[in-house]
């Protein structure tokens, strides 16, 4: 294998020791059609030099990365899945295939699978992935990404030949196995396993491991710890505010210590700004809709601090969790106007910003992602968004309100302006029924074309905004 200088092989996790994996065999696949490369991040990480081949060999075959873990790792974690406890939980379709070291800045980096085969967590299932389910990750990190959301890249995805039968979508349909590249997936759940476990040494192990190569800005106690990921944690809901993003299952085994976004099941993004929207067909009463994702998160991170009380007292925990809503309402404002594409002027300021933009877009129901693309860098765009579409709204009076405040705002960037991507009637957006249209030229005629298309288009949006792209790389 003809590895770049900038592959690091760090196969940290064993410094954990038993009691934190299952060691499980790969499925093998009558076929592998490579359908997805992120070549950005394959060349960060020195693994852009893989030809077709040697490509295919590792994110399809699983054959091992140089110097890398031997053999693959399914995780093992507990969870509340909407709120109810669950111990039966762990990598039921996928392991940890190798971690690396990225270059740009020496973070620890995770390799994992979803749709790589059965494991001792599947509960029955056939530990596979669709492959309507790999192209809708592949869509959602690549989206989340350029809109600024710290999320798992998508960086390889293999379409696999095999017909599988699932209750939700019409059957047989085709199947997949994806390469996901992380800051890790230390879930909030994998301290919760071990904590019911009444284990209170895995409990100190996972958190040295998490303190040291994870979120080393906390120091190395159990409350620094907490406030370093209650800290990541109001990053990541606001960025998904920001971004009119709904993830759909916010259980704690979907939460990890980094603050990463992953796992996109039955995600959505706003098409207006609706704080009652909901993504999953299951969620029955709206437990994660759009508007209660902040509280939901603050209700998984004080599950995460629960556990910490096994190796900490209680009082140092829950003055860390204290520090929630502040930090939310100015990485609120920290977003917000990165992607609005202004200078900051302070929190307070910027905080009002927030909430007269949300509450104009609450009332008016235009377009959300319209509005951020008709008025990205404020005033400076107002010559463009006067002459849309969506003119005669700008010219009603509910607007004026917040027309005169961006008015009072610089530009961030405002030669982006020049760009193509602000030349468009439309801006790039992900909503359903797009990703429905993407899939049925998929399932229907093997065209990959739109999805290709879609693509392009979110590469044209990731290079419009420099301050969210910089966010989306990595918090």
């Amino acid at each position: 294998m003809p590895v770049a200088p900038s592959y690091r092989p760090a196969p940290r996790i064993l410094e954990l020791g038993d009691g934190f994996w299952d060691v499980v065999v790969p499925a093998r696949f009558p076929q592998h059609v490579r359908r997805h490369r992120s070549r950005r991040w394959a060349d960060r990480v020195g693994l852009g030099t893989l030809d077709d081949a040697e490509w295919e060999a590792h994110f399809a075959g699983f054959t091992s990365l140089p110097e890398n873990l031997t053999e693959r790792l399914s995780l093992r974690y507990h969870g509340h899945q909407f709120r109810a406890y669950n111990p039966h939980l762990g990598d039921g379709r996928g392991f940890l295939f190798a971690q690396l070291l990225d270059a740009a800045d020496d973070r620890l980096l995770d390799l994992g699978t979803k749709g790589s085969g059965q494991t001792p967590w599947s509960r029955g299932g056939d530990g596979r992935l669709t492959l309507k389910g790999g192209v809708r990750e592949v869509l959602a990190t690549e989206m989340l990404e350029a809109l600024g959301v710290y999320t798992s890249k998508s960086l390889s995805l293999f379409e696999t030949g095999e017909a599988l039968e699932r209750g939700d979508e019409p059957s047989p349909t085709r199947s997949s196995v994806l390469v996901r590249l992380s800051h890790s997936h230390v879930r909030f759940g994998s301290f919760q396993r071990h904590a019911a476990l009444r284990d209170d040494a895995r409990v100190r192990r996972l958190l040295e491991y998490a303190t040291t190569h994870l979120v080393p800005e906390g120091g190395d106690t159990p409350e620094g710890f907490l406030r370093a990921v209650v800290r990541r944690s109001a990053q990541l809901v606001a960025s998904w505010t920001v971004a009119g993003f709904v993830h759909g299952v916010l259980n704690t085994d979907n939460m990890n210590v980094t603050g990463e976004s992953f796992d996109y099941g039955p995600y959505r993004f706003l098409p207006t700004f609706d704080p009652e929207f909901v993504a999953a067909y299951f969620d029955h009463t709206g437990l994660y809709r759009f508007g209660r994702q902040p509280a939901i998160v603050l209700w998984n991170l004080e599950r995460l601090a629960e556990t910490l009380t096994l190796v900490s007292p209680a009082e140092p925990l829950r003055q860390a969790l204290a520090h929630y809503e502040t930090d939310v309402h100015e990485a609120m404002a920290t977003q917000a106007t990165a992607r609005l594409g202004l200078v900051p002027r302070g929190v307070d300021d910027d905080g009002a910003l927030v909430a007269t933009t949300f509450g104009w877009l609450r009332e008016s129901g235009i377009g959300f992602d319209a509005f951020f693309f008709d008025w990205y860098g404020g005033e400076a765009s107002a010559v463009r968004a006067l002459a849309g579409t969506r003119a005669a709204r700008y010219g009603e009076p509910g607007f004026g309100p917040l027309r005169r405040l961006l008015a009072t705002y610089d530009a961030a960037h405002a030669a982006s302006l020049t760009l193509p991507y602000y030349r468009r009637d439309e801006p790039c957006s992900l909503l359903y029924d797009e990703i429905e249209g993407i899939w049925a030229a998929i399932a229907e005629h093997d065209d990959w074309s739109r999805f290709d298309a879609k693509i392009a288009a979110i590469d044209e949006l990731r290079e419009s905004n420099p301050d969210l792209a910089e966010r989306g790389r990595a918090t």
